[in-house]
């Protein structure tokens, strides 16, 4: 049974749950149109001349910040559980995010003395938003009963996607436009005037992102109960420090099946983030998809992913987190096969198909039409995957160390996170291949699926 810890946070209600789960409403505008669908992909194919080196930069900004990232959670975990509310640090870290959001809007086109505050905003904000996940995260096992952990993860991860799918219909179809056209996804004029020739709308998809964050993360400070903070700073620092040296031996003798789980993750995780940060990257390169293509692009992959959200956290609760994941990851390792396996004029590596005709209309090539199949499994496979890796987490460690080893969770990853896009950036540099760059990310899929399988479900 878990322990009850004298600081701990009371059960929340349901506007508690609410806001704990709009926190990931709040953030997906980061993940959905910065990182995956809008601003990369313009940062590639549109900021820079060079698509490859483009993509090279771009690799290795988000692996020195997940590096960054993975060196500082599990540190800042333990000094949370020491005594500390979760809550300011999570105000900390937002306004992190908010400010590397708002740096992107210097990525004017052909302006390469922009180049390194751009990639430092990316940076800036990416580091933010993963620190104050793992402070969310850590507050979820105090909300609610352990039977129920798995449908309100699926819940908060189907309320991101709901968010990311919101917020890209809202800015792909009423404020970025196609430079060809003029014209955004639903055909209409920009809602505010903005220079096409500046990229104006690309470049406002950063502090849009940080707007939106704002707004909606309120919630989750006002009605959310947070730990209680009746112990000094200091302590709970030189406590938590402490703690954090005698958890990593005690999770190596100890908990070898959190160990174990937490590697298989490291992997598996930082596998599908690179996939979701590169897909888009390499869907736009392969097809010239501009800004109206790569929104409805998103929207049809968020839709998957929502459903698949919804469908998993029952799941979880039904058949175990364990099997969610096994099941989720081998649609997904066949999704991101299948679209590694489209180019301009095949799919499945090797069977030809007529190459894309621009005046036939969006989406109308066989090519598109495969890309966009395998896509919708990996959407399909996302939300279960992440939910699921929460929950069986909360459901195997130490009840009185939830934040130290969310912490260790957010660490495992991104210890390699930053390992995958600098991969991804050495092959991609190498051979000249934005295919080839990508590929490399199918061993971390595979290898942490693999270590997965021994793990124990039980605490």
């Amino acid at each position: 049974m878990p322990q009850s810890l004298p600081n701990a946070a009371k059960p929340a209600r349901k506007r508690g749950l609410i806001g704990w789960a709009l926190f990931d409403w709040a953030t997906q505008p980061y993940y959905t149109l910065v990182v995956t669908f809008l601003f990369a992909p313009y940062f590639v194919n549109g900021f820079m001349d060079d698509p490859a080196h483009a993509q090279s930069l771009w690799a290795y900004a988000t692996g020195a910040a997940q590096l960054a990232a993975a060196a500082l959670a599990p540190v800042l975990g333990a000094i949370a559980d020491a005594g500390l509310p979760r809550k300011p640090w999570i105000a900390g870290f937002s306004v992190m995010m908010v400010l590397g959001l708002c740096g992107l809007w210097f990525a004017v086109p052909g302006a390469t003395a922009a180049v390194p505050i751009v990639l430092f905003s990316f940076g800036l904000a990416t580091l933010g938003v993963e620190l104050a996940t793992v402070f969310n995260n850590a507050m979820m096992p105090g909300l609610i009963s352990e039977r129920r952990l798995g449908t309100l993860s699926g819940l908060a991860w189907a309320v991101g996607y709901a968010g990311g799918l919101a917020s890209l219909a809202l800015v792909a179809g009423f404020l970025v436009t196609n430079p060809d056209t003029g014209k955004t996804l639903l055909g209409l004029a920009p809602a505010v005037p903005l220079d096409a020739s500046t990229r104006e709308a690309d470049r406002l998809v950063g502090p849009i992102s940080g707007l939106w964050y704002l707004v909606f993360v309120l919630p989750m400070f006002l009605f959310t109960p947070d730990k209680s903070g009746g112990v000094s700073v200091a302590s709970p620092i030189r406590a938590g420090l402490g703690q954090l040296v005698r958890s990593l031996k005690d999770l190596l003798r100890h908990h070898r099946n959190v160990a174990l789980f937490l590697l298989a993750r490291m992997l598996y995780a930082d596998g599908g983030a690179a996939v979701f940060a590169f897909g888009g990257i390499y869907a736009a390169s392969v097809f010239g998809w501009g800004p109206t293509e790569l929104g409805m692009f998103g929207i049809i992959l968020t839709i998957g992913a929502f459903f698949g959200a919804c469908i998993g956290g029952v799941l979880d609760d039904w058949i175990g987190s364990k099997s969610v994941i096994i099941f989720g990851h081998v649609i997904f390792i066949a999704g991101a096969i299948g679209v590694l396996s489209v180019d301009a004029d095949e799919i499945l590596f090797f069977v030809p198909v007529a190459p894309k005709v621009p005046d036939l209309g969006t989406f109308a090539s066989a090519g598109e039409q495969a890309m966009l199949f395998f896509a919708v499994l990996i959407g399909l496979a996302v939300g279960p995957v992440q939910a699921s890796s929460r929950t069986l987490l909360a459901r195997i460690c130490p009840p009185d160390k939830t934040t130290e080893f969310f912490g260790f969770f957010a660490f495992s990853g991104k210890i390699t996170a930053f390992a995958a896009p600098l991969a991804i950036g050495a092959v991609t540099a190498l051979t000249g291949s934005q295919r080839l760059g990508i590929s490399v990310s199918l061993v971390f899929l595979v290898v942490g699926l693999l270590l997965l399988l021994p793990v124990r479900t039980s605490r």
